[in-house]
């Protein structure tokens, strides 16, 4: 394992909550922070801030919204481009799409369920995106921020057209990002990339968890430390495949081990993302 200094290490959605403050401990540990956020001008204020907060200069930013595929395929070819290798990627951004007060089914720009296309096919898309940058890292990590809130995925309604909750949105579309860490896993089992999901912490004090509840439960702090954790503990080191609750292994829901309903989940997000297949994983 690289020392922290040596690492580049992109950050989703740490312009807030508990991705800004991971982002902003591995800046303070040394590490070379990519920080990503759907507004350009917070984007870059918070980048700012946390030169000045850390004292380290290697803090840069890419703008994107997740709820556009096009754009998180522009994201990911510029920083394949302007970045010739990548050590960490933690998959932190995410939505609970409870702000319209309504209820109703909110959709991506590609017309996908909303919590669906930000939670999942989004990283699906990035991190396939990002492969061959990780591949020039001699021991890289993917940490996906999943949630023990994980519901079953019916594949007769993947976008949530019948019975929709925003609740049961996002817990499938965690249960999605699970799925997804299990089968790159068994993909990338003869290369030098771990890749791991993590429920950080229920009901922590950000600001998704407050509009949707109210009262949280747990610091974001909390979650950071596991993020870190995941990110950068000696420990962990070729561990790989592995649902971790916090900072101990756990198990996801079952459909996660069920091998044909990951595979079909991978050729439907395939397509979903207008992924080519010849990306060799």
């Amino acid at each position: 394992m690289k020392p922290i200094r040596d690492q580049f290490v992109l950050v989703t959605g740490s312009t807030d909550g508990i991705g800004r403050i991971t982002a902003l401990r591995l800046a303070c540990m040394g590490a070379a922070v990519i920080l990503h956020g759907r507004d350009a001008e917070k984007c870059r204020a918070v980048r700012d801030e946390m030169r000045d907060a850390s004292g380290n200069p290697r803090v840069e930013c890419f703008p994107t919204d997740f709820s556009s595929l096009v754009d998180v395929r522009q994201m990911g070819l510029a920083l394949r481009e302007q970045y010739n290798h990548l050590d960490v990627l933690i998959n932190n951004a995410g939505v609970l799409p409870v702000d319209s007060g309504t209820g109703e089914r909110q959709l991506s720009d590609q017309g996908y369920d909303l919590c669906l296309a930000v939670n999942y096919l989004a990283p699906f898309l990035l991190t396939h995106l990002l492969l061959p940058s990780l591949r020039m890292s001699r021991s890289a990590r993917i940490v996906n921020v999943s949630s023990a809130a994980q519901e079953p995925i019916d594949f007769d309604d993947l976008m949530l057209s019948d019975n929709y909750s925003p609740l049961g949105a996002y817990a499938r579309s965690k249960l999605a990002l699970a799925m997804f860490t299990f089968e790159l896993d068994e993909r990338l089992r003869e290369e030098h990339i771990t890749v791991n999901c993590v429920h950080p912490g229920s009901l922590l004090d950000t600001k998704m968890v407050r509009r949707a509840f109210s009262n949280p439960q747990g610091s974001a702090e909390s979650g950071a430390d596991v993020e870190v954790y995941l990110a950068t503990a000696p420990e962990l080191e070729g561990v790989s495949g592995v649902y971790f609750d916090r900072k101990e292994r756990a198990r996801a829901h079952a459909q996660a081990y069920d091998h044909p309903a990951r595979e079909k989940l991978w050729q439907l997000s395939l397509e979903l993302t207008d992924l080519v297949t010849h990306l060799n994983v």
